[in-house]
């Protein structure tokens, strides 16, 4: 899995403290032209990395790397870019400061600037990527040309973050997560952290109609441990819970310069903005979309049809992924 690193001197964070360095890991693909300005910017959402966004990238892909320089990276806390699990102290494990989606954008602001791109033509992402799609768009007006977010959202709302909360009691009530200074991996809440995401990832017809045969599984139990508690046992559980607080967090609304307001922050939006939101999802249903959609001025909403739910995103399912793709290829073909 090959990554690179870009280091950040005294990073300081939104809360006040300071990472010194901070790590950013990233990966690229294609080539960036003379002009830096045939850069397309794809970060990760919760718990993934790099390779979990290929499915979309390559030549002749959406993100065609004949014509693009794709940038993907990796969200904080992913245990690539600075984690509990991999930043001295103080501020190693337990004692990691809670870093927002404006953390994560303003350093890959400064990627972006270490990289040489003078104009992003496209930022994307799916679930806390889209989260921080929005970040950029308010934040960068004068970088951003185009932003496709997909199953998430620019706030995280109240009912997401039940879910969230929902997770983090899963997981911290296992005796061996000892309070964030386990010696050894609390997989009893790992387990339960996963089957509490199992009931929201897909959606209730998803179940119904026993979709996760179609993904090699020959039974629900299978499906739930070896597709749900297997992506999350190879996590460290100080990374899942730092991730979450970002997610928990996320409100494009107190981007300074709003006073905490999402629709002034939508409003400030220059970039044409598509979201795609699936027809199921149970963290980002399209009527949150259309509702956000409303403030910004050049502002789409195209649901993914289907039961594949949040999950839509993910690239598994070929229906959704042609949606997605040709909604991709759709919005750079139109003029900046």
């Amino acid at each position: 899995m090959p990554v690179d690193f870009l280091d950040l001197d005294d990073f300081v964070l939104e809360g006040g403290a300071t990472l010194r360095p901070a790590r950013l890991a990233y990966r690229t693909y294609g080539t960036l032209d003379e002009r830096g300005a045939n850069a397309i910017l794809y970060p990760t959402a919760y718990a993934d990395r790099h390779p979990n966004n290929e499915w979309l990238i390559g030549p002749g892909a959406p993100l065609d790397t004949d014509r693009y320089f794709v940038v993907v990276p990796n969200l904080f806390g992913n245990g690539l870019s600075s984690s509990p699990s991999n930043t001295p102290a103080p501020y190693d494990g337990p004692h990691f400061p809670r870093v927002t989606v404006r953390d994560n954008v303003a350093a890959q602001r400064r990627l972006v600037e270490h990289l040489g791109i003078t104009r992003l033509a496209l930022v994307t992402g799916w679930s806390m990527g889209a989260a921080q799609t929005y970040q950029w768009a308010v934040s960068h007006p004068d970088l951003v040309e185009r932003a496709l977010p997909f199953c998430g959202s620019p706030r995280t709302s109240p009912h997401n973050k039940v879910f969230i909360e929902g997770l983090r009691a899963a997981l911290t009530a296992d005796a061996a997560f000892a309070a964030g200074r386990y010696d050894r991996s609390p997989a009893t809440g790992l387990r339960a952290f996963a089957r509490v995401y199992a009931g929201w990832g897909f959606s209730q017809a998803f179940y119904w109609h026993e979709q996760w045969r179609d993904l090699g599984f020959s039974s629900l139990e299978d499906f739930i441990a070896n597709w749900w508690e297997a992506t999350f046992l190879g996590h460290d559980a100080n990374d899942l819970l730092a991730m979450l607080d970002t997610w928990q967090a996320a409100d494009v609304g107190g981007t300074p310069g709003h006073g905490g307001s999402l629709e002034s922050a939508l409003g400030a939006i220059e970039a044409p903005v598509l979201s795609l939101p699936a027809e199921k999802d149970l963290y980002f249903p399209p009527e949150d979309e259309r509702w956000a959609s409303g403030y910004i001025r050049r502002g789409e909403v195209r649901v993914i049809p289907g039961i594949w739910g949040h999950l839509a995103g993910r690239g598994a399912n070929p229906k959704d992924n042609d949606v997605i793709g040709d909604a991709i290829r759709e919005l750079l073909a139109r003029p900046a």
